[in-house]
């Protein structure tokens, strides 16, 4: 049954529509996998009855030869995605007992294509973080070990750790994620999977956890290029009840996997080459720009010159839009509550309670930056910053088709847990190649593209032009394949 576990998300299609082997298979395999994987932390609701219950669903559309476009594919779903009658927690105490009533729009897609979900995934509390350290229900794992420190724990990387986690170790075939300011990507990178975040408004932010509104966007994560296009397929759409939702038809994404990159122009920003970018990490993004350029793409050297102040920028309007976002929870509309004499006491109780350090530290930032006093020398200027930077990229694409940066600057955490770094900025600093495609609004994608020395995984990073993905999923098949990265090794337990 564990052999169910190795094969992709594309094998596990032919395989169930051969009838080689059932839904129920297929989900109990995963299902008693989740369980030899409870080490990892990846998960922090599991609903395997259920599963199994949508499984014989499954085979019976199946067996009718009335099969959905993904019926039988065992996924998962990140906890800040709202699911009905399912907990959804964000990964914080305030929400730790709340059952939504209605489902988001992206997990309600893929339903209604037949996928069956084990449960919930491990993340930063409200997705903010960079390791899953912040999670109100302990760090997810990285199934990957060191080869200096093979037991010293590795963080999966954040806020999607658990989504990364759990498919790098087998345990689903592909899951969902969001992308605030690197969400998918770096963990994705760090565990050796593929990630993908979509354009701004390809997918529907309705029933997803807000943490900055004008960020976050969901987007699929899996063990090849090939499957997390078949994701995005189903993933992406309208939705009316959606205001940023874009209304344009979505491609058969997986269909143009292999249809080459000749005669694409490929940029390298100047301004990517930074003080901490591991030495190994610049070896893979030159043999990314090789492998590319072999395939028949050109690199063209080009500048981003605002790209020094994206971290900044992204610090100061993500917790603006958390310090809104997150007001809703005062123990009175949403959350659990902790009686006080007064209103405002029953307010700061619940809030105090309910919330952990980072989402206090950043809700703190965001109202500091909105207040009457510095919202012209923060806010506005942020603002101004952002457009400079989104601009940037505009005119690097009238030169260039996509462009290729590292992932992250150096391979996963080499910290166990308890050894946490104390100064927030050095975790912060792990979203210096992701957050200006967030800033921008663009679809960028992670492909592994090696190991380091130490035997942990590397990622490379293409970001593409607004609704690009078609592009990015073209050069990261070629990526991949250039690579011929080797997945993590399958092992019972981690």
């Amino acid at each position: 049954m564990t052999d169910l576990c190795k094969i992709t998300l594309a094998k596990a299609l032919e395989g169930l529509k051969a009838k080689e082997f059932s839904a129920t298979e297929l989900t109990k395999a995963h299902v008693s996998r989740m369980e030899d994987l409870s080490n990892l932390n990846a998960f922090i609701t599991t609903t395997p009855e259920l599963a199994l219950q949508e499984a014989q669903k499954s085979d019976e559309r199946i067996q009718k030869g009335e099969a959905l476009p993904l019926d039988g594919i065992v996924i998962a779903n990140k906890d800040l995605f709202c699911t009905q009658n399912v907990r959804t927690t964000a990964a914080s105490k305030i929400l730790e007992n709340f059952i939504p009533p209605y489902e988001s729009t992206v997990t309600q897609k893929l339903k209604d294509a037949g996928t069956i979900s084990l449960g919930k995934l491990n993340l930063d509390e409200f997705a903010m973080g960079s390791s899953t350290l912040t999670s109100h229900f302990g760090s997810s794992v990285n199934p990957w070990r060191s080869k200096k420190f093979p037991d010293k724990k590795l963080f999966p990387g954040g806020s999607s750790g658990g989504s990364s986690a759990i498919v790098a170790a087998y345990g689903a075939l592909g899951v969902t994620g969001t992308d605030t300011g690197g969400s998918i990507r770096q963990p994705a990178s760090f565990c050796g999977i593929v990630g993908l975040k979509p354009t701004y408004g390809r997918c529907s932010r309705r029933g997803i956890v807000a943490f900055a509104s004008s960020l976050d966007q969901a987007g699929p994560m899996a063990r090849t290029v090939e499957d997390t296009a078949i994701l995005l397929k189903v993933m992406a759409g309208f939705d009316p009840n959606d205001a940023t939702s874009v209304n344009m038809p979505v491609p058969d994404y997986a269909s143009v996997l292999k249809d080459g990159i000749k005669g694409k122009k490929i940029g390298i920003p100047k301004e990517y080459l930074v003080e901490g970018l591991d030495a190994e990490m610049d070896d893979f993004w030159k043999k990314g720009m090789k492998w590319l350029e072999e395939n028949g793409a050109e690199i063209i050297n080009i500048s981003l010159p605002h790209t020094k102040y994206a971290l900044p920028t992204y610090y100061i309007l993500a917790p603006a839009e958390a310090s809104s976002n997150l007001s809703r929870y005062d123990g009175v509309r949403y959350g659990s509550r902790v009686e006080g004499s007064s209103l405002d006491e029953l307010y700061e109780n619940s809030r105090s309670a309910g919330f952990g350090s980072e989402v206090k530290r950043r809700i703190l930032i965001g109202t500091y930056v909105l207040s009457a006093g510095y919202y012209d020398a923060y806010y506005l200027k942020a603002q101004k910053l952002r457009s400079l930077i989104s601009q940037d990229f505009t005119k690097a694409f009238e030169k260039v088709d996509m462009i290729l940066t590292p992932t992250t600057p150096t391979a996963a955490f080499a910290i166990a847990i308890g050894e946490e770094p104390k100064d927030p900025v050095s975790m912060y600093l792990n979203d210096i190649f992701t957050v200006t495609t967030n800033l921008a609004g663009l679809p960028g994608i992670s492909v592994p593209c090696g190991l380091s020395n130490d035997g942990l995984p590397l990622g490379l990073q293409l970001i593409g032009k607004p609704f690009g993905e078609e592009d990015l999923i073209r050069a990261g098949y070629v990526i991949e394949q250039a690579a011929g990265f080797t997945p993590l090794e399958f092992k019972e337990k981690y």
